[in-house]
């Protein structure tokens, strides 16, 4: 069950151009980390750290470069990794974290997941 911020959050972006993948109503996640990165700015956002508003401006920036250097039929798309582009650029951009902090903890995920 969706607390109110997060029903808030997904329905603010259904029917966007932002809109996370769905299946019979309930948003689609294929990897463990794509829902614990929306679980994190959820939270985030809920605590006041940046509005909603902001993500989602910054998630249709970021769909629209890859649109801009791809072809639509790209199979090399993916929601989440455009989602985490742009949530980074977010976090980055109000001193959450640094861009030496993200490279380094991706890094150590690298390293630790095996191949």
């Amino acid at each position: 069950m969706l607390t109110r911020f997060e029903h808030f959050a997904v329905t603010s972006m259904m029917g966007a151009q932002d809109t996370p993948p769905r299946a019979n109503g309930s948003l689609c996640f294929s990897q463990q980390w794509e829902r614990e990165a929306f679980g994190v700015a959820l939270a985030l956002a809920r605590d006041g750290h940046f509005e909603w508003e902001e993500f989602r401006q910054n998630l249709i920036a970021s769909i629209g470069e890859w649109e801009s250097a791809h072809a639509l039929d790209d199979p090399s798309w993916n929601y989440y990794e455009q989602w985490l582009a742009a949530f980074e650029k977010l976090l980055v951009g109000k001193g959450l974290v640094s861009e030496a902090e993200i490279d380094a903890r991706a890094s150590e995920l690298q390293t630790a997941s095996p191949v």
